[in-house]
């Protein structure tokens, strides 16, 4: 039997035709191949013309300047909690990040009026990736 897969290698997708090796024991359920059948069957592997990339590369978190709040861990912003010119103290909630479906609330380190909001809701960030500044 023959399956059709995407694979993606170095950031290139490529449509590939992979045959399955089974044997039939007669019961309508496949069972593995011995290991010396399959060493001597030949392989069969078609591969496509490479297709467009499915999603862009996340974009890459730099070095944190001083006064600004970086996401924890890498995730989806679920929530950009304040705005630009609100003040902020250490200590109060400025986003929500969701990873594995587990929300974990950011809370500003620096006290400050919001100068720069780096992300939105949706986006997403990178462990250290900037996602405000404190100014």
């Amino acid at each position: 039997m023959q399956k059709k897969f995407r694979i993606s290698v170095d950031g290139r997708s490529y449509n590939v035709v992979v045959e399955e090796l089974l044997s039939d024991i007669g019961n309508g359920f496949p069972a593995p191949v011995e290991a010396a059948a399959i060493a001597a069957a030949p392989a069969v592997v078609a591969v496509a013309a490479p297709v467009a990339a499915v999603a862009a590369p996340a974009a890459v978190a730099v070095a944190a300047a001083p006064g600004d709040e970086v996401a924890p861990l890498a995730g989806v912003v679920d929530s950009v909690e304040v705005r630009m010119g609100q003040a902020v103290a250490v200590g109060d909630k400025i986003a929500t990040i969701e990873a594995m479906k587990m929300k974990t609330e950011v809370f500003a380190k620096h006290a400050g009026t919001v100068i720069r909001i780096a992300v939105k809701a949706f986006d997403s960030v990178d462990t250290g990736q900037t996602l405000l500044t404190v100014g």
